[in-house]
């Protein structure tokens, strides 16, 4: 029965974060395949359950105003850095999140974006404050 259960509780997690957008975004020289979260449903979701993220994935979250938006990382298993992007896709500021924490990781001024990586992504490839992601135009309005 409690193997029933999280079969059915995996499927129902895996059928919500399939219907989230996809899209390509670049940063620099770098790819990166997000799944949109630009719903409240899906914002709330974020990347929580997951237990791996291929290493060119994240998430994107559109919030539907510009503020100091904090982000945590209740039930989400993965070691995660988030960015925070203006409206013009700039880096505010790059926090690295531990799993299963209640921490708050906030924007240091308003911001419209996060995008989470697998943490350290960004240290790796050299990415600060001030680096601009590009192909937001695409990304859907937020909700």
């Amino acid at each position: 029965m409690k193997k029933l259960l999280c079969l059915l509780l995996g499927g129902l997690a895996g059928a919500a974060q399939a219907q989230m957008p996809r899209m390509d975004l670049t940063i620099g020289f770098y790819r990166i395949e997000t799944e949109v979260a630009a719903d409240l449903k899906n914002r709330m979701q974020g990347l929580m359950g997951r237990r791996a993220l291929a290493p060119q994935q994240g998430m994107l979250f559109v919030f539907p105003e510009v503020a100091r938006h904090c982000m945590w990382m209740k039930n989400t298993f993965l070691p995660l850095s988030v960015a925070f992007l203006d409206e013009d896709g700039k880096i505010i500021n790059i926090e690295d999140m531990q799993p299963e924490t209640l921490d708050s990781h906030c924007a240091a001024k308003p911001a419209r974006f996060a995008l989470e990586m697998n943490q350290g992504w960004f240290a790796g490839k050299g990415i600060k404050p001030g680096s601009r992601l590009a192909g937001l135009g695409k990304v859907p309005p937020p909700q």
